[in-house]
Formats: structure tokens, sequence, C-alpha cells
């Protein structure tokens, strides 16, 4: 049987729904994903709460909001627990982050997808599934991990 799927992590506060941003969400669901399958991961639960009011999940944002990294102790990142929640993920689906968390998520080989609305956990791994199944979009195919979690090369690697 092909294993062949996409590792998805979900910004979540309701567990069924993808219905919070990167930096407000208090959870974070991890799935496997192939094209005919799907096996629930991990859950993430952080600890330390969000920004709240205008741009940080409740309230109607008021302009870009670029301060995910608010002033605390010395050396404190309340970037770094969700950062790292991605690390072995393919794509990140999410209602919204900055510029920076998309970079330090990206910078780990994960790639960010804002959604246009809240949507359903199902209804995304059902997209997700639809896109394996027809022509496969290139950036999708070189996200692909194998049974080992390990990413498919697109090309083979040439004989010598």
């Amino acid at each position: 049987m092909d294993r062949t799927h996409l590792r998805l992590a979900m910004t979540t506060n309701s567990l069924v729904d993808v219905d919070a941003t990167f930096v407000a969400a208090r959870q974070m669901v991890i799935y496997d994903v192939g094209t005919d399958w799907s096996d629930f991961v991990d859950v993430h639960h952080f600890t330390r709460g969000g920004k709240t009011g205008p741009g940080g999940g409740q309230g109607a944002a008021q302009g870009c909001c670029m301060n995910d990294v608010e002033e605390g102790e010395e050396g404190d990142d309340p970037l770094a627990d969700r950062v790292a929640a991605v690390e072995g993920c393919s794509v990140l689906f999410t209602c919204g982050m900055s510029d920076l968390a998309a970079m330090r998520v990206f910078e780990r080989a994960v790639f960010p997808v804002k959604t246009e609305r809240v949507r359903a956990v199902d209804e995304v791994i059902d997209s997700v599934q639809a896109m394996l199944r027809g022509p496969t979009p290139l950036w999708i195919r070189r996200l692909l991990r194998d049974a080992d979690g390990n990413r498919v090369r697109l090309d083979p690697p040439a004989e010598d």
C-alpha cells in the first residue's frame, strides 16, 4: 500500500475547525494525509496564551499587526513553541499569521497556507486529498513524504 502523504498542521481553538491565527491558537492538530486515508498524529496545546484584542484573535484587526513577539522576560519568545510544533510537518493551515511567523515556519521547510475563512478540519483534509488524487500541483509534490516521514525526491538520483 502506498503511504506517500503530507503531514498537515492546523491551528485551532475548537479542535474541529481551522479557526485561529498562528499566534492566538490554543491548539495545533497534526494529521498525516494520503490520497484516500488520513491519520490523526498529535495535538499540541499551548500554555502561553496568544494575544488578545485587535489582530490577536479577539476583535477586528486594525491594519497590519506585526508584533507577534511581545515584550516579556529576557529571551522569552512566544512564537518558539508554536514554530517548534510544526517541525516535521509539510503544510501549516492557519487563519492568519504575521510575516515574521511565516518566515520562521518556512525556515523549517513547512509551507504556510492562510485560509480565507474558518474551515472544518475534515474539509481541509478532503481538499488536500482531492489535490493529491488529481493532477497534483508542484508545490504539493515537493512536500510529499514517504511512509517513514522522509521527503520524497521528485527526481531520482542520477546514476554514475
